[in-house]
C-alpha cells in the first residue's frame, strides 16, 4: 500500500482521544534504545510545541488527550517542513491538522532515535 495522507475519521478520532501521556513513555524508551537522551528528546518536543519541560510534565500528570495536548501547543511555523513517511502515512500530506501535528511529533522521535543530526532535525527554511 503506497503511503499517503489519506486518514479515516475513525483514525483521526482515535488520535486525538490518545493520551499523551500513553505515548510519551514509547518515545522515551525508543530514544534512549538508540543512544539519544531525554533531554534531546524534551528539545525536539519543545521546538515543535513550544512546551518545556515542566509543561510537558503537567501534560502527562493530566493524562492530556492529543487533542487538548496541540490545542495548547504553540506550533513551529517551520513544522510545514517536516517530510517523510511515518506509520504509513505521508506526514505533509496529512488532512486532518491534528493527525498532521501528532506524526509531525512521531516523525521527528523516528529521526532522533534514527541518529539524524539535531539540526537537521529541527527545520529552519533554506
Amino acid at each position: 500500500m503506497p503511503a499517503t495522507g489519506i486518514t479515516t475519521p475513525e483514525h483521526d478520532a482515535r488520535i486525538a482521544s490518545m493520551t499523551f501521556a500513553s505515548v510519551y513513555p514509547h518515545y522515551v524508551e525508543k530514544v534512549e534504545k538508540k543512544g539519544r537522551t531525554l533531554a534531546e528528546l524534551h528539545e525536539v518536543i519543545e521546538w515543535l510545541t513550544g512546551f518545556d519541560g515542566e509543561t510537558l510534565s503537567r501534560l502527562v500528570e493530566e493524562e492530556a488527550t492529543f487533542e487538548a495536548f496541540f490545542a495548547q501547543a504553540n506550533v513551529n511555523p517551520n513544522a510545514g517542513l517536516i517530510k517523510g513517511v511515518i506509520c504509513g502515512y505521508r506526514v505533509e500530506e496529512i488532512q486532518t491538522p491534528l493527525t498532521q501535528q501528532t506524526r509531525y511529533l512521531d516523525k521527528l522521535v523516528d529521526e532522533l532515535a534514527k541518529g539524524k543530526k539535531m539540526e537537521k532535525i529541527l527545520r529552519q527554511p533554506k
